[in-house]
């Protein structure tokens, strides 16, 4: 049987009001991705999830981000290596002391698409990942897109694992479609779920010219803050459970 995991960013509250549905999200994924006070979430969201994670049986990974809630980490930042390291060991150190069993880490935003390209902050957010990893004294593996980011990992011996997105819009690159930009976010429950059936069966996604990219992606993101999240999140497990295709966490 074909197996994938099935993540969602949460735990992303801003001024302790909740952006999704996080209950019922995590009945429905494999994989949690949480905000740790950089772009989103506080300590008692943080304590929440943690809880939520265990009753759900969902494995935990870090969502640390470019410290700026006011734009939700969405918008690129220039900052010395060295500085953007101790952001981020900030926010890691921050998860789990709120009693989270981190298993994995995941950047998020801007940050995020940033590594993929800029090997300096790629470099810096790996040896802060690299850090913790030291720490906890058993491999943390690194979720992404690829590119800079893979090779930083790899160099310091942290697992990479390779996401798709099943509601966002592709450039022919294998790159996302900025969020400024027409295509960039999809909604649709069922076009979403025949999406990460074919990503499954057929490792292949639709860009937004039409042509046809390869993604040999391990784990499926639906993100939690997406007006319709819920109802993907629910249609996409429907459509992995009709298909064999076993939902399960592989951290």
């Amino acid at each position: 049987m074909a197996t994938i995991d099935l993540n969602a960013d949460l735990g992303e509250t801003v001024g302790g009001v909740p952006t999704a549905d996080d209950e019922a999200m995590f009945a429905v994924i494999s994989s949690a991705s949480i905000a740790c006070g950089g772009h989103a979430g506080d300590a008692a969201s943080m304590r929440a999830a943690a809880e939520r994670a265990r009753r759900f049986g969902v494995s935990v990974g870090a969502h640390p981000s470019y410290a700026d809630p006011a734009n939700f980490g969405r918008i690129a930042r220039d900052l010395p290596p060295a500085s953007l390291r101790a952001m981020l060991e900030v926010q890691l150190q921050s998860l789990i002391a709120a009693g989270a069993d981190v298993r994995y880490v995941k950047p998020h935003g801007a940050l995020y698409n940033r590594i993929v390209h800029d090997a300096a902050q790629a470099d810096a957010v790996a040896d802060a990942i690299a850090s913790l990893a030291s720490r906890l004294g058993r491999p943390l593996p690194v979720l992404g897109l690829g590119g800079a980011i893979a090779a930083a990992a790899g160099d310091r011996g942290l697992p990479f694992v390779r996401e798709a997105f099943l509601d966002r819009g592709y450039l022919p690159d294998g790159t996302l479609v900025p969020r400024s930009r027409p295509g960039a976010l999809l909604d649709d429950p069922d076009a979403v779920a025949a999406r990460a059936v074919r990503l499954v069966r057929a490792g292949t996604v639709t860009a937004v010219d039409g042509s046809e990219v390869e993604v040999d992606a391990a784990s499926l993101c639906v993100h939690g803050d997406s007006p319709a999240a819920v109802a993907m999140a629910r249609a996409v497990r429907a459509a992995l459970d009709a298909a064999a295709v076993e939902v399960r966490s592989p951290w």
